[in-house]
């Protein structure tokens, strides 16, 4: 790991079910890079670990509180980042990659990706 920098959540591969229908709540998700300026509001009290922040031009959304290096009164991103959450209907198969702090990143089968909760998601046996 470099100075400075924060590793982005452990990356694996699990095939999982949907549990219930999920719909993007933000369809237009604030995408930032690593070093941009933002600004930090609250943290989620639903999932903490996720706070809300607001880049330059204006767009706010939830980022990774280790994604968020505050110096001063100042805040920037440590990596890139983007919010897009992923609809999914209620038994469609996934494909998760990384999770962090109650959401996991997932693939569906047709190469869409993005963002929902774990507790929508059942974790396949690999037994």
């Amino acid at each position: 790991m470099s100075e400075g920098k924060l590793e982005q959540p452990k990356s694996t591969q699990t095939t999982c079910r949907v549990l219930e229908d999920y719909q993007a709540a933000y369809p237009e998700p604030i995408v930032v890079r690593a070093g941009e300026g933002l600004v930090v509001g609250k943290e989620d009290p639903e999932y903490p670990g996720w706070i809300w922040c607001t880049d330059k031009k204006g767009k706010g959304g939830w980022v990774p509180d280790d994604c968020i290096e505050r110096t001063g009164g100042s805040a920037k991103a440590r990596y890139d980042y983007a919010a897009t959450e992923l609809s999914a209907s209620a038994g469609e198969e996934l494909i998760m990659t990384k999770e962090k702090d109650g959401w996991a990143w997932c693939f569906n089968r047709s190469g869409q990706s993005g963002w929902l909760p774990v507790a929508n998601l059942e974790r396949e046996n690999t037994n």
